[in-house]
């Protein structure tokens, strides 16, 4: 049985990671080198794939690699209980770890809990820290391990902190201070610190922030869009179907060039047409595939509309019909009845608290889910 080419909602592999090279090139140099590097992306970009495929690469370099999600962890300790463990977990099994754990820890005995003796899986827990202070004691310690592991490693160690921005939230400005004071001493680590909410990554490393010219800063953008049909195309031939000239341009299109919805999009399409055992790929099953997901999706999209104020599902709509462009104008307000700018403004900055459009870099808004933009252009008023 074939197996579907394109791949959404998970990590990509690299032979469905379309295009990046030199986004990729440049973060596993810089990594290699052990900057400390600023990842900057808007949601469904290919920033978690970006940063996987560069520690894969990095680890076939024979570098030491930590992948820590910053935002899975419910509360500050949590997290450095995660973080301990990641990095601790480099090449020692748990007899090792206990002896190499309570010779670098001075703030608080770790306690290594074994869940599964026959498989070997343990965590880290700091039963003892009750208190922000306490907390803040063991955080210094804590961020001081990656380069406590280099040492012991001989080698070099790439630490990632994906969705970093919600680091914020965990103790204040602290816990930014306190990291940065650590890394800025592990000349044999690199880091990539990579957010999918720009406005805050950027406030993070604003002159008023710890961070402030930590390393270098990549923000990714758009993949060019006739390089990305050129290689969903590509995708549907290699899997022994063919496809009607102009297809690869429609995903694109269709899935808003945002590398998560246009490998759905395609994802979903292949099978339709394979459950109907074709040969090739027309616009037709593309468009039948885009209903079907469209009825599917339907009643998730109807709660959010139903929770959103009239003003705010205005200024949605005048999102979608004028394509992001020139919604505080004096035209598209009228057009779209939205009334003043400043009650304009609100109703955008309401839609990106709750996540349904984003702010490009040229300034146009976009509905963040292209089937979510699809179904306000066609069925609401």
């Amino acid at each position: 049985m074939r197996a579907n080419p394109f791949v959404y909602g998970e990590v990509v592999p690299r032979a469905a990671f379309a295009d990046r090279e030199v986004e990729l090139d440049r973060l596993i140099t810089d990594l290699g080198d052990c900057q400390k590097v600023f990842l900057i992306s808007p949601r469904r970009y290919g920033k978690s794939s970006l940063i996987r495929q560069a520690l894969a690469a990095l680890g076939r370099q024979g570098i030491a690699t930590v992948d820590i999600t910053v935002a899975s962890f419910s509360s500050y300790v949590a997290f450095l209980e995660g973080y301990t463990q990641a990095v601790a977990s480099l090449g020692a099994p748990a007899a090792g770890v206990r002896a190499w754990l309570a010779s670098v820890f001075r703030s608080a005995r770790p306690e290594l809990r074994i869940a599964d003796r026959a498989g070997g899986a343990w965590t880290v827990a700091f039963p003892s820290i009750r208190t922000p202070r306490d907390a803040a004691r063991l955080a210094e310690e804590v961020f001081a391990l990656p380069g406590h592991a280099a040492s012991r490693l001989g080698r070099r160690v790439v630490v990632a902190l994906d969705e970093f921005q919600a680091i914020a939230g965990f103790n204040g400005g602290s816990v930014e201070q306190a990291l940065r004071a650590a890394v800025q001493q592990q000349r044999q680590v690199g880091y990539v610190f990579a957010g999918s909410e720009p406005s805050l990554m950027e406030q993070m490393i604003g002159s008023r922030r710890p961070f402030f010219k930590a390393g270098p800063v990549m923000r990714l953008g758009r993949i060019p869009p006739d390089l990305f049909a050129a290689f969903i195309e590509s995708r549907f031939r290699k899997s022994g179907l063919s496809h009607e000239p102009g297809l690869g341009a429609a995903i694109v299109d269709l899935g808003g060039n945002l590398p998560y919805d246009v490998q759905r999009l395609a994802h979903e399409t292949w099978d339709d047409v394979i459950a109907r055992k074709k040969r090739g790929v027309t616009l037709e099953d593309l468009h039948g595939t885009l209903h079907r997901l469209l009825v599917e999706h339907e009643m998730f999209f109807e709660a959010v509309w139903q929770r959103l104020t009239l003003g705010q599902r205005a200024v949605l709509r005048a999102v979608v019909f004028e394509h992001g462009v020139e919604i505080l104008g004096a035209d598209a307000r009228v057009r779209h009845r939205l009334g003043g700018a400043s009650t304009v403004q609100t109703a955008l900055a309401a839609l990106q608290r709750e996540d349904l459009i984003a702010r490009d870099d040229d300034g146009r808004y976009a509905v963040i889910d292209s089937l979510m933009r699809e179904w306000v252009a066609r069925t609401t008023r």
